[in-house]
């Protein structure tokens, strides 16, 4: 006979590794502190999501559309710095400053980490998360001196 302690235990250890876990990256694992950006772009949808939320920006350059998708810090972290569901409305155009990917291909998007975003009213919100490695820059108020 089976013991029942070693049976509970491994159901419950079964049922846990059979759940799907995507795991928290650091900035390092897959942006590029020496590949800052600054675009200027019409939002085209938000994703509101754990653990990032995302913005889509189209940007207009030489005649050419590209479309960024833009890493922001965990939706608690950028309604606590001031920027919420609706602050970021498709259609809004907005210019972002961050870090572009490491793979720095831009096919069929490029992607980057967000560290602020500037409104049409020019209020400049802070759209990152901190102690991921993002290089210190003073944008997080929240950032020890």
């Amino acid at each position: 006979m089976i013991n029942p302690i070693f049976k509970f235990t491994t159901i419950i250890f079964l049922g846990f590794s059979s759940l799907n876990i995507v795991a928290h990256h650091a900035f390092t694992a897959e942006f590029d502190a020496n590949a800052p950006i600054n675009i200027t772009g019409k939002v085209l949808k938000v994703e509101w999501i754990n653990p990032h939320a995302w913005v889509h920006v189209e940007v207009q350059e030489k005649g050419k559309k590209t479309t960024w998708m833009v890493e922001g810090g965990t939706p608690n972290t950028l309604i606590r710095n001031g920027i919420t569901k609706d602050s970021i409305k498709p259609g809004t155009v907005i210019v972002v400053r961050g870090f572009q990917s490491k793979g720095k291909l831009c096919l069929p998007r490029c992607i980057a980490n967000g560290r602020d975003v500037t409104f049409p009213d020019g209020r400049k919100v802070f759209m990152g998360s901190s102690g991921t490695g993002a290089p210190r820059d003073g944008a997080d108020p929240r950032e020890r001196r």
